[in-house]
């Protein structure tokens, strides 16, 4: 039996070389792969010997040859491919072994040229894939060092491995080139020749893993799966870490993830339940307990099987405030043991941890998000720069005859943080650290603030003394004079409306404040 290793990445290659050598293969290599398999002591071919013809072109050309894709296609069930190989003197190759040419990380630097990339552009390893993947039944083809192992431990019992595990590898290495020609189309497809980068490349090659099929989808007649980015962004829910509860389901997926972006937007304690994509309650406090009270008491008809998280610890006294409700998803960077025994008594819920970043980092930037936001629509997709987090203080303009205070213009800018997550049109009451009413989703702003003041009503909290957040600017004063009728003191809105002196004189006429933010942010 024949290997032929050449490979970029050299993470746990000699142990690869020397467990094939023991079983008995001969191995081929290239390059740096060859020089560091001959420098541990193990017998090597050199490529150039293989084939008869040395490496060129600064070894840009070496595996392109009838000898090495010839013993890569030539399936040993078909007798005239292997008289074929003996008429020439060629020999199969059993076993590939390639990882390409670090071109996405190379990408990735900052100030990568053109030139630079280009020149990790792979061509014989990912040519010597497909003919491997190709021929599945007849080479075992290993693109990634976390496939070793594996393959190690069943090659070791027989010299061979079985169909599925080849026609598994073969699956993965097809994958492996997708992922790569996408990268490289991505890539190339927003440069020019001038030092310009488009924001958009001419094609979208969207990537991402099946993490786990689902039961159903959105209703049950739908059929469902969970995927990840390549490089799933940390403290994200894909890279979230169940540690009990039922399989999560379409929704509890949907819904968890809109309760984690908004949850990771507040440095402060905090506590936020979703349902239905919308916050319907969020709390700051500087214990897991006290945020959650104050989540909770902001809408608890809605928050019943709600989503639940939290960006602190959760310890024991939250765990047995929590499971006096139901829920389908808890959420938290971390558990303590006591509170997941409490939890335990719940074994339904579905309890997630999610690594979120250290407060230092959060204080050094935005948060961590998803380079890109996507939208299915029909024949097409939507592509567009995240919505992200960030509260530019700087571009805020008191535009009433009335400041807010110190403590409005505190719960101003959390109601401000709430309404980017609310779905639009949305309308947030807040006040002392906590939502009191929200109003989401509706076709009118009017509706929305209307509905935001009976969600008030029905949870017994009083709008007086309030401040309310707007996530796109008043259209008329209508909206205006709901929000105040119903007692808000303070308001902030982006703006930006040729109404915006009506809506002003509408709140000085009330002596309240307002605030335009200059940033809107519409959520569909």
């Amino acid at each position: 039996m024949h290997a032929l290793l050449s490979v970029s990445d050299k993470t746990g290659l000699i142990e690869l070389a020397q467990s094939l050598h023991l079983a008995g293969v001969k191995l081929i290599s290239t390059g740096g792969s060859a020089a560091l398999i001959a420098k541990s002591g193990l017998p090597v071919i050199e490529i150039s010997d293989w084939t008869g013809s040395p490496e060129m072109l600064d070894g840009r050309v070496k595996t392109l040859h009838p000898r090495v894709h010839a013993g890569l296609l030539a399936r040993q069930d078909v007798p005239e491919h292997v008289s074929t190989l003996e008429r020439h003197g060629m020999k199969s190759i059993d076993i590939l072994v390639v990882n390409l040419y670090p071109f996405e990380q190379t990408v990735a630097q900052t100030g990568c040229t053109l030139d630079q990339a280009i020149e990790q552009i792979d061509i014989g390893g990912p040519a010597m894939v497909r003919s491997a993947a190709k021929n599945w039944k007849d080479v075992a083809v290993l693109t990634d060092p976390a496939q070793y192992t594996a393959f190690m431990a069943e090659f070791v019992k027989t010299s061979s491995v079985s169909l599925e595990t080849k026609f598994k590898l073969a699956k993965a290495a097809f994958h492996r080139i997708a992922q790569y020609d996408g990268a490289i189309s991505q890539y190339l497809g927003a440069q020019t020749l001038t030092a310009e980068v488009e924001v958009f490349p001419e094609q979208w090659n969207a990537q991402f893993v099946k993490l786990q099929d689902l039961r159903y989808g959105e209703n049950p007649h739908q059929s469902a799966a969970f995927y990840r980015d390549l490089q799933p962004v940390p403290g994200t829910l894909a890279t979230a870490r169940q540690l009990q509860g039922k399989a999560l389901s379409y929704n509890n997926i949907a819904d968890a993830d809109a309760a984690l972006e908004c949850v990771k937007s507040f440095s402060a304690g905090c506590c936020v339940i979703v349902k239905h994509a919308n916050p319907c309650g969020v709390g700051l406090h500087e214990t897991a307990l006290g945020a959650y009270q104050k989540a909770f008491k902001t809408d608890p008809t809605s928050a019943f099987g709600g989503i639940i998280a939290f960006n602190r610890e959760v310890d024991a006294p939250t765990a047995q405030s929590l499971v006096q409700q139901f829920m389908e998803v808890l959420m938290a960077p971390s558990f303590t043991p006591e509170a997941l025994a409490v939890l335990s008594a719940k074994s339904n819920v579905r309890v997630l941890q999610v690594a979120l970043e250290s407060q230092e980092k959060k204080s050094q930037g935005a948060p961590s998000v998803a380079p890109w936001d996507y939208k299915r629509v029909g024949g097409g997709m939507l592509v567009q720069t995240p919505d992200r987090s960030i509260v530019d203080e700087s571009l805020f303009k008191v535009v009433t005859q009335r400041q807010p205070s110190p403590q409005q213009y505190h719960d101003l800018l959390f109601a401000w943080r709430v309404a980017q997550f609310v779905k639009s049109n949305a309308i947030v009451y807040c006040k002392d650290g906590m939502t009191l009413g929200v109003g989401a989703g509706q076709m009118s702003r009017l509706d929305s603030a209307r509905i935001a003041s009976i969600k008030a009503q029905a949870a017994s909290l009083s709008l007086v003394g309030s401040v309310v957040a707007s996530d796109a600017f008043f259209p008329f004063r209508d909206g205006l004079d709901v929000v105040i009728k119903a007692g808000a003191l303070a308001v902030i809105q982006p703006g930006g409306s040729m109404r915006d002196p009506e809506v002003i004189e509408a709140a000085n006429e009330h002596n309240v404040a307002m605030v335009f933010t200059q940033v809107r942010h519409f959520r569909h």
